[in-house]
């Protein structure tokens, strides 16, 4: 991973550190909201916590295959958010939608290049910011509607209009969720991208 370059972090850098908050942050949501079995999870250390990432090898290989092109796309600042959907497996209704939203930021290197950027700020502090909003992450089990259907999850890419998307992917529409409720959790910035975490989830009737 090219995260820095004499201390400075790169557009690469900046994109393989938002996509391992991505790989981290998903799987804490997939265990917190209880989507598969706690037995399919297991516990390993990130940012000086405790989080819980699935054992599902077909889980596994598909966020590994989207968070690949996420980080490609985040490094030429072509994304513009990145969607989690759960869905109710029978109805098909759409119960949750944490967004990931991505600001693009200038950096601070001595000679601001726009096609070349870099960012100053220490991986230390960086990680600080990321662990508080995988707090807030594993908090969110406390005020969320119980999830009482068997769900599943999909990720989806917002991208810009001219970005070349590969064959094998899918356009999509906006997600909709009926009687919407939204919870803001705090920002990370890398510097170079900034990231904002959303939870949008249906209140219950």
């Amino acid at each position: 991973m090219a995260t820095s370059t004499q201390n400075a972090i790169t557009l690469k850098g900046s994109a393989a550190i938002i996509t391992e908050y991505l790989n981290y942050g998903i799987n804490s949501i997939l265990f917190q909201r209880g989507i598969y079995p706690p037995e399919q999870f297991t516990s390993v250390q990130q940012y000086g916590l405790t989080i819980l990432m699935s054992k599902d090898e077909k889980i596994i290989a598909f966020l590994q295959n989207v968070l690949c092109q996420v980080q490609d796309w985040l490094s030429r600042n072509e994304v513009e958010k990145i969607s989690m959907v759960i869905t109710n497996v029978h109805t098909k209704e759409v119960l949750e939608c944490w967004d990931f939203k991505v600001q693009n930021e200038p950096g601070d290197g001595p000679k601001i290049d726009p096609n070349n950027p870099t960012s100053s700020k220490e991986l230390k502090k960086i990680q600080a910011e990321i662990r508080d909003v995988m707090r807030q992450i594993a908090a969110t089990i406390s005020y969320l509607p119980l999830i009482e259907y068997i769900c599943t999850f999909d990720v989806l890419i917002h991208t810009l209009k001219q970005t070349d998307v590969p064959e094998k992917w899918n356009e999509t529409g906006d997600v909709q969720i009926q009687n919407a409720q939204t919870v803001q959790l705090k920002s990370f910035s890398t510097g170079l991208h900034k990231l904002d975490t959303i939870v949008n989830y249906k209140m219950t009737d």
